[in-house]
């Protein structure tokens, strides 16, 4: 089954539209965990088995296993995710932007070496950037477009002077990703929970493609102005991503069951504006 059939399968089945990021910080471990070799993969296991039948996706960040060399321990937890938990697709979040043989490598290493279902793609060098990702069949390619930090605006809200309401940078991306880039299905885009009215825009210019939207929790986005702006007629269509608030909802040993409630309360109010 590939990324997107994955992914409404999960809508459906866990009722959800809630991806919970994996990003461990090993500062942010409860005591019992401090100081072990395996400690970045057993605090992920203990969030995944919590939370998994709460959620529509999964996204482990990369720099957070790289800076601890602890890889190893990510393609443990993606295999972890895959064997214990089917249908829950894994997005890998490494915003890789080359072109070439340098990005064939990288799309090796994404859904080769650790088996993602699909991964964040920066589109900033063009669709150079993002062939080698969709080379790879039934895998997601997930593609920044009006991304949640404030720094974004610096390129993302450019006028290119585009005709029809495409004006604006973020505008432009989601165009070329709707209209040529997606041409077998793979495609989704980044959009942040922090600027609900270009979500809806991106909405209206995308149709009914997934959206990864980060933003809600620690930096603020605002659930009910996430739905409203992102989700499709069906009430689907999105993976709103909350890290730290479900991650580190208790610094103590009951951590993991302190997630699951967090990650039951985040998905039921994602809910209640979703139809």
């Amino acid at each position: 089954m590939d990324f997107t059939a994955t992914l409404q399968a999960a809508w459906a089945k866990n009722d959800s539209l809630l991806c919970v990021g994996l990003d461990p910080d090993p500062s942010k471990f409860p005591a019992a965990l401090r100081g072990r070799d395996d400690a970045a993969f057993e605090f992920c296991r203990a969030i995944v088995d919590a939370t998994a039948g709460l959620v529509c996706a999964f996204k482990p960040q990369i720099a957070y296993f790289a800076a601890q060399r602890a890889e190893d321990q990510l393609e443990a937890l993606i295999r972890h995710i895959h064997d214990k938990h089917p249908g829950i697709p894994v997005i890998l979040d490494a915003k890789r932007g080359d072109i070439g043989s340098t990005a064939e490598q990288y799309a090796r290493e994404a859904f080769e070496r650790y088996d993602a279902d699909a991964l964040t793609v920066n589109p900033y060098m063009g669709f150079d950037s993002v062939a080698p990702y969709l080379a790879h069949k039934g895998r997601g390619v997930i593609i920044l477009c009006r991304t949640s930090n404030p720094g974004g605006s610096d390129l993302q809200f450019l006028d290119t002077g585009g005709e029809s309401g495409i004006k604006r940078l973020y505008q432009h991306v989601a165009e070329l990703v709707a209209t040529k880039w997606n041409a077998s299905g793979q495609c989704a885009l980044v959009v942040g929970a922090t600027f609900p009215a270009e979500l809806a825009e991106v909405r209206r210019i995308a149709g009914d493609m997934p959206l990864l939207v980060p933003g809600i929790g620690a930096q603020g986005g605002d659930i009910a102005a996430t739905v409203s702006a992102g989700r499709t007629a069906a009430g689907t269509g999105l993976m709103i991503n909350s890290s730290r608030a479900i991650l580190y909802a208790s610094s103590g040993e009951d951590f993991a069951d302190a997630a699951r409630r967090a990650a039951q309360e985040t998905r039921d109010a994602i809910n209640q504006f979703r139809r």
